[in-house]
């Protein structure tokens, strides 16, 4: 009945909007940002400002419906700051065109692009195979201990590849199991819910793990404050870890097993590597870890730390040029325009003008840290999270001067939280199309992730703070 009715939506827009659906869409979201930054923008704006508040609900507008794709809206935010508020014609205090562009080369893209060059090499050498057979043979085939060493394993996986990569990596080494078990089956639905919530929230451990903890360090980096690896795995790693075995227990109580044991063994695939070249990615890997994890002592910045296994492994012929192709760009490119709106929203004073409308709320420091958790975790859920966390960070940031750190790390690590759609997040989305889960199977464990997380993140971050202070 769903598809008909939007089957016949389809043809309607077809037949009378020339355009298109999506085209149609375009133009009603730059319309209606259009007259709503009119209404909003008070008469003692500036013109930048102005532009800067359209160009922000342009972004949201657009990244909400998807009318277009969320890279190319990425792209149009830094079209628009070069073009609009660089040119003297259109701005009154017109910001350097560099601004918006040294996004694209900036620190969080290279320690990114880092993250995608390890997830590639360790899938290539058949790494990944293995890390899950250690773990199921470590925690054995009581279903209740399988599901937990699965969500342990993509968790694992998911601080140091990316979630999307993690989750299709583990789906697929559980397919066969999945598909003699059956859809209806307890560990069925309880591993296609646990293994993508395992993945997101595992992606909070570490800078890499998820684009809007990178997203974040880069804010706090323009702020004047460099968080390091492992200040940041401090931060993540325990309301990450903790996270995720609530949403083991939710699950095993939400669905109860009906065997005593399961079978994991799944067979070995083939790896296209030769021997010195997955001793190569191991290398790689360990020094890569070793150098962030031990930034404070030798000094070398973890974004400098990421060219070694982007060298190594191109020069050493692991990462083709067809590899190379295939990263998720978009994501890079998705971080790259969250910045530039950043720079749009801070330099034209849009960011100040939001701040002092929200410093009249009756609620100030950790409780409004929380309220913007909690926002971080709505919008995610409906948007990108990076896009989420890139909107409300430069506000946060600005409205609660001296909690620079608890609230950039606290709405960073909210972002990772939502999970109560299944467009909520890439994990969830790709377990949705295995076709073994509705859509109502991912309210009941969003939904306690929505308001659990948010306190619990902030209360660790003010107390690792504090203890900080203390120490110092």
């Amino acid at each position: 009945m769903a598809d008909s009715r939007f089957a016949a939506y389809r043809h309607f827009f077809q037949d009378r909007w020339p355009l298109g659906l999506k085209a149609s869409l375009f133009v009603f979201i730059t319309i209606a940002s259009f007259l709503l930054s009119n209404w909003l923008a008070g008469p003692d704006w500036a013109e930048e400002t102005r532009y800067a508040l359209l160009l922000l609900l342009l972004a949201i507008g657009l990244w909400l419906s998807e009318a277009i794709p969320p890279f190319a809206t990425a792209l149009l935010v830094i079209g628009i700051g070069v073009l609009g508020l660089s040119s003297p014609v259109l701005s009154s205090h017109p910001i350097a065109y560099t601004q918006f562009t040294e996004t694209l080369s900036s620190s969080v893209i290279w320690l990114l692009l880092g993250g995608f060059f390890l997830a590639q090499g360790m899938q290539k050498a058949g790494l990944d195979l293995q890390v899950f057979q250690f773990t199921m043979r470590l925690f054995g085939t009581e279903p209740k201990r399988a599901l937990l060493g699965l969500m342990l394993t993509t968790w694992l996986a998911s601080s140091i590849l990316s979630n999307t990569a993690s989750t299709a990596m583990m789906l697929a080494a559980i397919l066969p199991l999945m598909r003699k078990l059956g859809a209806r089956a307890p560990m069925t639905k309880a591993s296609m819910l646990g293994i993508p919530a395992a993945a997101t929230l595992g992606g909070m451990a570490t800078i890499i793990g998820s684009p809007p903890n990178a997203v974040a360090v880069g804010f706090l980096e323009k702020q004047g404050l460099m968080v390091s690896f492992p200040q940041w795995v401090g931060y993540g790693l325990v309301p990450s870890l903790l996270l995720t075995l609530m949403s083991w227990w939710i699950l095993t109580r939400k669905y109860p097993p009906q065997v005593d044991r399961v079978n994991t063994n799944i067979p070995d695939k083939d790896h296209p590597l030769s021997t010195p070249k997955q001793a190569t990615v191991i290398i790689a890997l360990f020094l890569t870890l070793i150098l962030w994890f031990t930034t404070p002592l030798h000094g070398i910045a973890v974004t400098a730390t990421a060219f070694v296994p982007i060298v190594l492994l191109t020069v050493s012929g692991v990462i083709t040029a067809d590899d190379f192709n295939g990263m998720p760009w978009d994501t890079l490119i998705l971080v790259a325009g969250g910045l530039s709106l950043g720079v749009a929203m801070t330099e034209t004073g849009l960011v100040m003008r939001m701040a002092d409308g929200l410093q009249h709320l009756p609620i100030h420091g950790p409780g409004f840290i929380l309220l913007l958790a909690y926002v971080t975790v709505l919008l995610s859920n409906i948007m990108s999270n990076t896009a989420a966390s890139t909107v409300l960070l430069p506000i946060a940031l600005e409205a609660l001067p001296g909690m620079e750190l608890e609230t950039a790390v606290t709405v960073g690590l909210s972002a990772s939280c939502a999970l109560f759609l299944p467009v909520s997040t890439p994990p969830n989305a790709i377990a949705y199309s295995y076709g073994y889960l509705e859509q109502k199977d991912f309210r009941m464990l969003g939904s306690y992730l929505a308001l659990i997380a948010p306190p619990l993140i902030l209360a660790w971050v003010i107390f690792l703070k504090t203890l900080e202070s203390w120490t110092l």
